[in-house]
């Protein structure tokens, strides 16, 4: 246990705190799709946000035509005042091609759709995902709670120890490395404040309502780093902050496949990379690839130290072969697909909660 405070402020888990937070002026945000439906993760994440008792939930469900309605009935069951957002019904996706916004889609954009309308309705907004299995009553507290003291932006972080071994692939193996690389070339402060945080990829944050309609969000993967990069433009470091959310166990995808993690470093990649062209600094992609892959070798070694020190299992070649599959994903973006903040956009939140509504009651 340990108590340092960094570039930005870090608030740590020293008492299993639940501490005072306007839960009654905030509205939390949670992405689901199909795996999530009835499933033990998710319903332990509603009841427990029925015991924090917010402003109001929302759901960006992406589901089927044949599956939406029981979804909503299924979540009508909690004690929650609780918004459906159909994100991909076909009403839904009309409305979007018609203001031209009807391109790659996702997570991100069904976080996007959930955010707009979530800072409509409440002052403070709250994001996280629905699959921890260790989701806790504290946790939004804990998010909100700097938001009442001034910050404008909250991250979360914790372990990620489960089955005795390291997981938090992505992040240990591929950005954290990255960004230390780029660090070494770069004296910028953007990769200071986009090395700060300790769990980057985290899907947990919270928001001001101002700041939340200025986010624009990558439309699939990669929606935490290019959050990440206008939270820097809006809140800087002064306004952010960092919050222990303790040890999370959650699902975990595979390396290879269509929705494997060297397919998301790719997304993860191509977000950092225009955070950093948002701030004028271009990398030497010909050199950074070997820079990275030294640097990430070197952390391999960290980890077996620290895996052993604490009795967990570790495979060093396993990460190692990562870590080339990693390498791949070091090029520079490609199109920039991210969706307008929503104080930009050509709609309103309250069309698409309307139109969704229809489209689950027809």
């Amino acid at each position: 246990m340990e108590y340092v405070q960094e570039r930005i402020a870090t608030l740590h888990d020293l008492t299993d705190p639940t501490p005072e937070a306007p839960t009654d002026r905030a509205t939390v945000v949670v992405p689901m799709t199909d795996r999530e439906y009835a499933g033990l993760a998710p319903e332990r994440t509603l009841t427990a946000l029925e015991r924090v008792d917010p402003a109001r939930v929302i759901v960006p469900l992406r589901t089927s035509e044949e599956r939406v309605g029981a979804f909503a009935d299924w979540l009508s069951e909690f004690d929650l005042r609780l918004t459906v957002l159909w994100c991909n019904a076909p009403a839904v996706e009309r409305l979007l091609a018609d203001h031209g916004l009807d391109g790659e889609s996702g997570k991100g954009r069904d976080v996007w759709l959930g955010l707009g309308l979530a800072a409509e309705r409440g002052e403070f907004v709250v994001v996280h995902d629905a699959d921890a299995r260790t989701y806790g009553p504290s946790h939004v507290p804990r998010l909100l709670a700097p938001l009442d003291g001034g910050f404008e932006f909250t991250k979360g972080y914790y372990a990620r120890v489960e089955d005795g071994q390291l997981y938090g692939r992505l992040f240990r193996l591929f950005y954290e490395p990255l960004i230390a690389a780029l660090s070494e070339r770069h004296d910028e402060p953007i990769l200071d404040y986009l090395g700060s945080f300790r769990y980057a990829l985290a899907g947990e944050m919270a928001a001001t309502d101002e700041l939340a309609r200025e986010l624009r969000v990558e439309p699939a993967w990669g929606l935490e780093v290019g959050v990440l990069g206008d939270a820097f433009s809006a809140a800087g470091f002064s306004g952010t902050a960092q919050v222990d959310l303790g040890a999370h166990e959650h699902d975990h995808r595979a390396v290879s496949g269509s929705a494997g993690l060297a397919e998301m470093s790719r997304a993860v990649g191509g977000a950092l990379f225009r955070v950093l062209a948002d701030e004028g600094l271009t990398p030497d992609f010909e050199r950074l690839p070997e820079r990275y892959r030294e640097v990430a070798n070197r952390f391999l070694r960290g980890y077996a130290a620290d895996a052993a020190f604490n009795g967990l299992a570790y495979d060093r070649e396993n990460e190692r072969a990562q870590v080339e599959r990693y390498v791949e994903a070091i090029a520079p973006p490609g199109p920039d697909r991210r969706l307008p903040a929503w104080s930009d956009a050509p709609i309103e939140p309250d069309e698409v909660a309307a139109v969704s509504a229809g489209a689950i009651d027809s």
